[in-house]
Parts: structure tokens; sequence; C-alpha cells
């Protein structure tokens, strides 16, 4: 069964939600994260990001610290409160082609320690280790685990029936997409949501493994209630979109493409799917598109290697393209690569 329970929320007011809300950091660029800082004393980005002169520090504490010392300021000067009474919270996000409506709860980490909460990526433990450590030093979780699971009538008519009331938050982000939150506080809601959560036999997680992970180690070192339990938004299957996430590469790093692909294949298998579009299907298989044909490209497995076939898509692309051929040693700084 789905164990999840209600929670005080710490949270904005109405007037303010809108000013708060904000992307991680790491979607924004400096010169951006700067003029918001500046311009908005309400953004959260003084807290996850409270001073960007602080990036070339390796003094992790110092830099939980100064997020912890923010977030505190944030509380003390009214501008988060924490709710008073334990609740759900429905959120609701919808551009002009997609809505999506779930539920925020506290979810049961026993659940994840049982495989109750199925996983279809690997983490890496150091980051496991070092999502751990930050959530312990600042003593807060602002980035749900994205869970979903089968339909529940029950639940889906429930959320149908209660967003008919006036929204706590009501608000568009520049993205051109439109945020709603209500509240469930009261006790027969919150015990109806508890029960028909029951109904449901495993949770799957659709995005935040390292976050789960992270939780699960926390909670092995405070072993305290309140440990026991972690931030989760709860979406219907039917609502995912899986969307791709794309690299794009300007240069070869002086390689022609003949030479790069001499180089691939040297680590991977590499198959010319011809000018067909191609999506990969198979598990940690890259496609690449490159003189208007397209590759398949699936990890050799290769003898002393620090480096595994298990590994996630993104490292295989970082640990055996970007850095050893293309020179790409970050490639949130480097030029030479777009997202899409």
């Amino acid at each position: 069964m789905a164990n999840i329970r209600p929670f005080r929320a710490i949270r904005t007011s109405r007037d303010k939600a809108s000013l708060l809300a904000t992307r991680s950091y790491l979607t924004y660029s400096k010169k951006t994260i700067v003029e918001k800082l500046k311009n908005n004393p309400y953004t959260f980005l003084h807290i996850i990001k409270p001073s960007v002169k602080n990036d070339q520090t390796n003094l992790k504490v110092d830099k939980y610290k100064k997020i912890k010392n923010k977030f505190t300021f944030f509380l003390k000067s009214g501008i988060l409160k924490k709710d008073k009474i334990r609740g759900y919270y429905i959120y609701q996000k919808y551009d002009n082609q997609n809505k999506f409506t779930g539920i925020i709860a506290a979810t049961s980490i026993e659940e994840y320690l049982n495989n109750n909460i199925k996983k279809h990526e690997k983490t890496l433990d150091k980051r496991e280790k070092m999502f751990s450590e930050y959530l312990d030093q600042v003593g807060f979780n602002a980035d749900p685990v994205l869970l979903t699971h089968k339909p529940i009538k029950e639940i889906n008519k429930f959320i149908s029936k209660f967003i008919k009331k006036r929204s706590e938050y009501e608000f568009t982000t520049t993205d051109k997409c439109l945020h709603k939150l209500w509240i469930v506080n009261k006790k027969n809601d919150i015990e109806l949501i508890t029960k028909y959560y029951k109904k449901i036999k495993n949770l799957y997680i659709a995005d935040g493994h390292h976050r789960c992970a992270s939780s699960a180690l926390l909670s092995k070192k405070r072993n305290c209630l309140k440990s026991k339990y972690f931030m989760s938004y709860l979406i219907d299957e039917n609502q995912l979109k899986i969307l791709s996430f794309n690299r794009m590469i300007k240069n070869l790093n002086g390689y022609t493409s003949k030479e790069f692909l001499e180089k691939l294949k040297k680590r991977f298998n590499v198959v010319n799917i011809q000018d067909k579009i191609y999506i990969p299907n198979k598990k940690n298989e890259i496609s690449m598109y490159i003189n208007k044909k397209w590759y398949s490209l699936i990890l050799k497995k290769q003898k002393n290697s620090k480096f595994s076939s298990d590994e996630l898509a993104p490292s295989i692309l970082s640990n055996n393209i970007f850095e050893p051929i293309l020179n790409i040693k970050n490639e949130r700084t480097s030029k030479n690569i777009a997202f899409y």
C-alpha cells in the first residue's frame, strides 16, 4: 500500500507566492540570477543561491550554513510561515497543451526500503551522500520527489470536486505556466485521501531517484519520526508526459565527422540507422544525429575501466564522449554544448 501522511508545510502568503516561486538555480544564467537577487527580495533564490560570488568555494559546510541562515531569516521576517495544521496540498500546473494535478504529501521511507516504491534508475553513491548531507545541514526539503501510480477513481473524484473551491495560490510564471495550490486540512478529507492511497500497491519514481535515496540515508542516520518520511508529489500515471532531453554539440574539438565516429567506435557499439529519426529504446542507449544520419550508441563493456556500463546515460555521455573526446569538462559552463 502507499503509506502517506499529511504534514505542516512551510510556505509564503497568497500575495507573495508568485514572487517567492523559482525554478532550480541551475536553469538560470549567472546574469539572470544576479538580476533576480537584486530586484526581488522575496525570491527563493536568496535561500538556495545566497551569493553567486561564492561559486568557487569548496567549503560545503559554509555554503550549507549560508543557506540555512537565509532560510531562518525568511522565517523570522515572516516571508515564510509554517502551517499550524497538518494537511495535504493539491498542486496543479498547466500550459496551453498539458495539465498536471496531483497531491503533495509526506511518503514513508519504509515503503522505499521495502521496494514498494519502484525505481527505474541506478543512483550514484557520491550524489546520494551529497544530497543527504545537504538535507541534514540545511534542515529543509524544497524539492519533492515525483511519484506516479495507477489511476484510482476515488482519488481523481476527490480532487475534481475539491479544486472547484478557490485555490490558495494562483499565478502565472514567465514560461507561461499557470500554477495553483489548494490546502486540504479538514480531518474528514485527510482521512479520505489517506485511505484512498492505501489501495495503491506500488508507487513509481518518475523523477528524484537521488533525492529519495538521500532521504533514506538521512532517515538511517537520524532515526526519528520526522526523518522517516520524505516530501513527494503524487500524480496519476495517465497525466505523465515523458519528454526527451537533448544535447547539441557545436564543434567536434577539431575532429572530422569520420574521425569522431572512429573515436566513438572504440568505446561504443555504433549502428547507423540511416536517415530515420531514432529514439532510444534500450537501457542507457544513446541516439546521435550527425551529417544527416542517425546512429545508435551502446557502451561496450570495458576491462580495467573505472566507469561502468550500468551508469546513468548522462554519466556515460560525460565520461566517454564529452570529456575524453570533445574536451567538455563542465557541461554547465562550456560554450560548446546547448540543451533542448
